[in-house]
């Protein structure tokens, strides 16, 4: 008995990494996120069941992970160097020459023999961070970032929960002649990039939260990759790709882009647009042809990187202290303008954060025309030293942000004004305070018009209150002519003050009437999600109103108390409680409350009347998601029917969840669904369930 149970776990295991390799590797998924769910949960039942059998390189072991300590510095048996970088055409050529020189001094080629003789490999260059990953016996058994090339950091557990980094190689290993399969050791480098679209919606749920936004995918994947608790990595969505080796045991192949091949063979993710080209020409047609194709690709990529394929060739030309003599990166140059700076303008968010803002003489960038962009934090105007009057040095970061580069400081005009912090809010001249052991500086006056138009038009969203028409030309008259000060001054707005403003007739005024009054039922978690609490999303909202019911109950807990709730971490806890115990905070519950908001959760309302049912209903006691965009329900009726059918909907995918209901474009819910383990249904198995199939 104990030997078919080893037999089945063995035969899961491979298959679920055939499926792995299919879908990371050749993009070619053979079967649905359900039954790739089947194959899951029956091995995840299997491990339960007999603990002594389960395997670090089981698919299973990329799921969970606590917290760890730190991490613990890794010395790199062959070196990680830094590749030397080229601008132009002739730099190309330059190198291009000094490798066949190199190769001539070795006796590799004849002098005077035609262009040729070798090969080279060229492959975009991501722009992530650099990793390597090493594979004793096929297994993962280490990953480091690079360091200083020299020495990095252990960082195993955190690349374990990306999916495109295999636990375990496909195939088997090579003959002691080295031939076949993959070699016992094996090191890997490549990068670890956060593909572009997943980024782009991980950074809106941080702006819907209250958090600054990451900068750029390489950051925000350099910062994930250092975050103590795994279970964050494996909520990013983070890629991994090859693209070198270090140390192996057995060479696999004579060429890179045969290993690279092989690579991928054995389910190693590598450039599915890496060229093999005869001579340096040939390379730099590759590199003209990228430098429009590469805005195409999911992640971002500044440029090509030129190696020499033949791999003993490559030891011949040896390397330098700093980088190897047989690579060159070619860096795409951004496009740049100077400009002049004219002014700094201090802009004031919904939380108080105050940000400076260059405007400038119009350029054109990619294709539009910039006259302004952010300059972040005044950590980053002292960096700079920019001053009112610099000619300065402007860029579209991916060719999308317009970004400060740098000060031409040899054209700084006499008389040119430095730029300091403000020492009151330039909106309402109330007092500033800059963010503890924080880069910003946030006005802490409540009232302040600046941020009562972003607080207003935040609070009248689709995901918070839903107040139809309560657009920014509205919220800017009512805030400009002092008719709402406060959120809840909103609720004694009268049809003849609304009908008096721009652009706004009875039936207008009206109609807002009727949608600011309605928005009072909306329940608690919207609520929660429209107060403008830091780091307060959606999901976190709904968490609480859930588990709570009531405003007052939130407002009772401790911050240990919200700790223990999901999706309530501790600074959202310490934000949570601050919020409510701060004068503003307890000022805006009692005119909320005054103006007739309801305060109790409508989703713990209606499980409570679920409770009062017989029980039963083919959800019950479930907690379900809806992901993706479905035929036959909006996503209110969707939720709704979860609801009658006795289940509990959310919006966030977590441990606690029972079910994921997919319709087209799901995203990354389906994947973290898929991660934990989670049931995955399509619409046409929900409606079945529900009995409307």
């Amino acid at each position: 008995m104990a030997a078919d149970v080893r037999a089945e776990i063995e035969k899961l295991r491979e298959e679920i990494r055939r499926h792995d390799y299919l879908y990371y590797v050749e993009a070619r998924p053979e079967i649905s996120d359900r039954q790739y769910d089947k194959l899951f949960d029956r091995l995840k039942e299997l491990e339960r069941d007999h603990p002594d059998l389960v395997t670090p390189d089981s698919p299973t072991q990329r799921v969970g992970g606590e917290p760890v300590k730190g991490f613990s510095p890794v010395a790199h048996d062959v070196a990680m160097l830094s590749v030397d970088n080229t601008y132009s055409e002739p730099e190309l050529a330059e190198f291009d020459k000094r490798v066949r020189n190199g190769l001539i001094s070795a006796g590799s080629i004849k002098p005077g023999a035609r262009p040729g003789g070798f090969h080279y490999l060229v492959d975009p260059k991501i722009d992530g961070v650099a990793v390597s990953l090493r594979y004793e016996g096929g297994a993962l058994v280490l990953a480091a970032t690079r360091g200083d090339g020299r020495q990095g950091d252990d960082i195993t557990n955190n690349v374990k929960r990306i999916r495109s980094a295999p636990l375990r190689l496909r195939g088997g290993p090579s003959t002691r002649s080295g031939q076949g399969g993959w070699p016992d050791v094996l090191e890997v480098r490549g990068e670890v990039y956060w593909p572009q679209k997943a980024f782009a919606q991980y950074n809106r749920q941080r702006v819907e939260a209250g958090e600054e936004p990451f900068a750029n995918p390489r950051n925000g994947a350099a910062g994930t990759l250092k975050q103590l608790d795994p279970r964050v990595v494996a909520d990013r969505g983070l890629a991994f790709m090859a693209h070198s080796l270090g140390q192996m045991s057995a060479r696999p192949a004579p060429t890179a882009s045969e290993v690279m091949k092989k690579l991928a063979a054995w389910g190693i993710p590598v450039s599915r647009d890496a060229r093999v080209c005869p001579d340096i020409a040939a390379v730099a047609e590759v590199i003209r042809t990228w430098a429009t194709k590469r805005a195409e690709v999911d992640y971002a990529t500044d440029g090509m990187v030129v190696k020499v394929d033949e791999l003993d060739l490559r030891e011949l030309l040896g390397q330098t202290s700093h980088h190897p003599r047989w690579c060159i990166a070619y860096k795409y140059e951004a496009e740049r303008a100077e400009t002049v700076l004219r002014e700094v303008e201090f802009n004031v968010a919904r939380l108080g954060t105050v940000t400076p803002v260059a405007h400038f003489d119009p350029v054109r960038l990619a294709g539009t025309k910039v006259s302004n962009a952010s300059l972040h934090n005044f950590d980053q105007v002292e960096r700079l030293d920019i001053r009112v009057g610099d000619t300065i040095l402007v860029e579209k970061a991916g060719e999308i942000i317009p970004q400060v580069l740098q000060v031409v400081l040899e054209r700084r005009p006499r008389g040119a004004k430095p730029i300091h912090p403000p020492s009151t809010c330039p909106s309402c001249g109330g007092p500033v305070q800059r963010d503890e052991g924080g880069v910003y500086i946030r006005c802490l006056n409540v009232e302040c018009p600046a941020q009562i138009r972003e607080r207003l038009e935040f609070f009248a969203g689709r995901g918070q209150m839903d107040i139809a028409n309560l657009g920014p030309a509205i919220v800017d008259q009512l805030v400009s002519q002092g008719l709402v000060k406060h959120l809840a001054d909103l609720y004694r707005l009268r049809e003849d003050q609304l009908a008096a403003l721009e652009r706004m007739g009875e039936k207008s005024a009206g109609n807002l009437v009727g949608a600011i009054q309605a928005s009072k039922d909306r329940g608690l978690d919207r609520l929660l999600a429209a107060l403008g609490i830091r780091h307060v999303g959606g999901r976190a909202a709904e968490a609480l109103a859930g588990h709570f019911g009531s405003i007052d109950a939130i407002v009772a807990a401790g911050a240990d108390e919200l700790t223990c709730i999901e999706d309530v971490g501790p600074v959202i806890a310490q934000s949570i409680h601050g919020f409510f115990h701060s004068s503003a905070g307890q000022e805006t519950v009692r005119r909320l409350k005054e103006a007739g908001l309801k305060m109790i959760s409508n989703l713990r309302f209606q499980m409570t009347a679920e409770r009062r049912r017989p029980a039963g209903g083919p959800l019950a006691g479930k907690t379900v998601v809806v992901t993706g965009t479905l035929e036959g329900f909006s996503r209110d009726q969707a939720e709704q029917a979860i609801k009658d059918a006795g289940g509990k909907a959310a919006r966030s995918v977590s441990k606690n969840t029972d079910l994921v209901v997919v319709g087209d474009s799901p995203g990354s819910k389906a994947d973290k669904a898929r991660e934990l383990g989670v049931t995955i249904m399509d619409e046409k198995e929900f409606r079945r369930m529900l009995g409307k199939g």
